[in-house]
């Protein structure tokens, strides 16, 4: 690993390099402009807007025709993505008719020749929640409606992409789960309990722990979107100081014993304010079924935060959340802070703070249930991984297979000096080791994984 590092070192100074970007991405119907000279009505979103009439419907023609093509020889499944030299395109049909298209530009090192000329190479092999369907928001107002919101949507999703930081992980799209012990998860299961009793009109709850969830009454596929704006567009815009233990210092504004740490990250920013503004977002779940639209309360005290939902048709006043407020923020303080204790224990007892024998990365298809012990550090914008990007791309490349086919599979790989990545695909499961064992074979290699699955994954990846 040393040696490696030292070498991109020593190569840095002779060569550039750009990380993949965001050159395009729209959204389009073909139905909507089927005649010539009609082509522009096909075009729901475009970004950059300000590209040119005739290129934006050039390239939606284009990827149409790759689209068409690729049915010729698959029906059922059309075209996914483009590889070329510079770039990637990526399509996606969430609905019938409707495609977002994502082109993104290949990674670049330019590097310098003898005679002092750059020479450019692409790096070719380094490479939706709160407005409902796209036919509904077409009920609710055509086609304009539909182009207003994916405007304002968009506008501020793809600001937010950061290309160069994605890995395995957003491959996956998983949720992390907190671990707790049998007795603290039945305490949050009674809290949940009494908090839907005491706040009838709430329909579904979720409950999460440093970013971590513990209990969702949402479908998966909801929880999982719903998820992944929590941890990295909410929670991230409110983040303070974290307050350890109950007898930190009591929020001086609450009065009597109601003295707790709980506020809201949606809806009314001062309690006492008789004009405070009660509202909250609105999202859809259940899309496929019932269709079902819900106020998303978020409320927070210290680490925990608890994500109540309550049906749309329902606006929330003031009273409500001042309400809300006296009965979930004294319990859920106490509650933030028994998890953090307990978690302190289990986490000395289990002696994990030392640096992971194991560095791997698994997924469960089934419960979305993701874990790390690569990543040191990962959100939207920063993937701080304690392994060489090298290794990672190599994981990205056995996923990459494992995609392709439907069977349980594994797959060894000898990398640079004395790293070993296995992948390992069973039952809807994925499993991704790093092993760094020196003059080691494959056999021993083999070894050492199966150790790793019996201590950590109950031997759910012997595939003989």
């Amino acid at each position: 690993m040393a040696a490696a590092a030292a070498g991109a070192g020593a190569g840095a100074a002779q060569e550039k390099q750009f990380p993949p970007a965001l050159l395009s991405f729209f959204i389009y119907n073909p139905r909507f402009g089927p005649r010539e000279g009609e082509e522009e009505n096909k075009i729901l979103f475009y970004h950059p807007n300000e590209v040119e009439k005739n290129e934006k419907i050039r390239n939606v023609g284009l990827c149409e025709a790759i689209v068409q093509f690729t049915r010729t020889f698959s029906p059922s499944k059309p075209a996914k993505s483009l590889h070329t030299q510079k770039n990637r395109q990526f399509f996606n049909e969430p609905e019938e008719n409707f495609w977002m298209v994502m082109v993104v530009r290949n990674p670049i090192i330019e590097k310098q020749s003898k005679d002092g000329k750059p020479i450019v190479e692409y790096q070719e092999e380094e490479l939706l929640l709160f407005n409902g369907t796209f036919l509904r928001a077409m009920e609710d107002g055509g086609v304009k409606l539909l182009k207003e919101r994916l405007e304002k949507f968009f506008h501020r999703y793809l600001q937010t992409l950061h290309l160069q930081s994605c890995d395995l992980l957003d491959i996956f799209g998983g949720i992390s789960f907190f671990p707790l012990d049998k007795m603290t998860y039945l305490k949050i299961q009674s809290f949940i309990n009494r908090m839907e009793e005491s706040l009838s009109i709430v329909k579904y709850t979720a409950f999460l722990y440093n970013d971590q969830l513990i209990w969702s009454g949402l479908e998966q596929d909801d929880m999982r979107i719903l998820y992944k704006y929590l941890t990295t567009s909410l929670f991230p815009r409110h983040i303070e100081p974290e307050l350890a233990g109950r007898d930190s210092p009591i929020r001086a504004e609450m009065p009597g014993n109601l003295q707790h740490y709980g506020r809201f990250l949606t809806g009314p920013l001062n309690l006492n304010d008789p004009e405070a503004k009660c509202r909250f977002p609105k999202i859809f779940v259940n899309t496929d079924d019932t269709y079902e639209a819900l106020h998303l309360i978020v409320y927070k005290a210290m680490s925990a935060a608890v994500c109540f939902m309550i049906d749309a048709s329902v606006q929330p006043t003031l009273d409500f959340c001042r309400r809300l407020d006296s009965i979930v923020g004294p319990q859920l303080t106490v509650l933030a802070s028994d998890i953090c204790e307990q978690f302190n224990i289990n986490k000395r007892m289990s002696g994990s703070e030392k640096e992971p024998q194991f560095k791997f990365i698994y997924f469960n298809h089934m419960n979305l249930a993701e874990k790390s012990t690569i990543h040191m550090r990962k959100t939207p914008s920063v993937s701080l991984t304690s392994v060489h990007p090298d290794l990672m791309k190599i994981l990205g490349d056995i996923n990459s297979d494992f995609t392709r086919v439907d069977e349980d599979e594994e797959v060894i790989v000898k990398a640079m000096s004395d790293y070993w990545v296995v992948g390992k695909k069973s039952d809807q499961r994925e499993l991704y080791v790093i092993l760094n064992q020196k003059n080691a074979n494959l056999i021993e290699v083999n070894e050492e994984v199966k150790k790793l699955c019996a201590t950590q994954f109950n031997n759910i990846f012997f595939l003989d």
